[in-house]
């Protein structure tokens, strides 16, 4: 699925991962409005996602660049977690042949749950809308630090 760069800087269709061991947060972000969507998640297997799944929302979405979120830990330095969201990255890199990009993911999970009960109080707080909703928290503070 090598992908030519169809738009500019600035124009970019970018999707969003927010890596678990169980399940994969997924959301979709247009740079030109610097929001994102959350759209779903993808179970994984000890952080191994179904590969079909996730080359669906590729095939859909046709990203221009993806973003993996890197759960850092507080103080900035790395963890086991850390590490196997970038070789999931890297893999999503080889495999289909689309830029990937890390972003720090400092507090999108406890973000994410605050957002999603003020819109819809605990029946909101499903997993998979979490992990979505994280995965867009992801992408849209890629989009501000890109801008900056």
């Amino acid at each position: 699925m090598s992908k030519k760069n169809k738009q500019n800087m600035g124009q970019r269709t970018i999707i969003g991962f927010d890596f678990g061991k169980k399940y994969i947060g997924v959301a979709v972000g247009q740079e030109i409005t610097g929001s994102a969507t959350p759209i779903g998640s993808v179970k994984a297997r000890d952080g191994i996602p179904n590969w079909d799944l996730l080359a669906n929302y590729l095939k859909e979405w046709q990203p221009d660049i993806i973003v993996v979120g890197l759960p850092l830990n507080m103080d900035g330095s790395e963890q086991q977690l850390t590490r196997d969201a970038k070789k999931f990255g890297n893999r999503i890199a080889g495999r289909f042949g689309i830029k990937v990009e890390f972003q720090d993911e400092r507090l999108t999970t406890a973000d994410a749950k605050e957002q999603l009960f003020s819109r819809g109080g605990y029946r909101n707080l499903k997993k998979d809308n979490i992990d979505a909703e994280s995965a867009r928290l992801i992408i849209e503070s890629y989009f501000e630090q890109s801008v900056q």
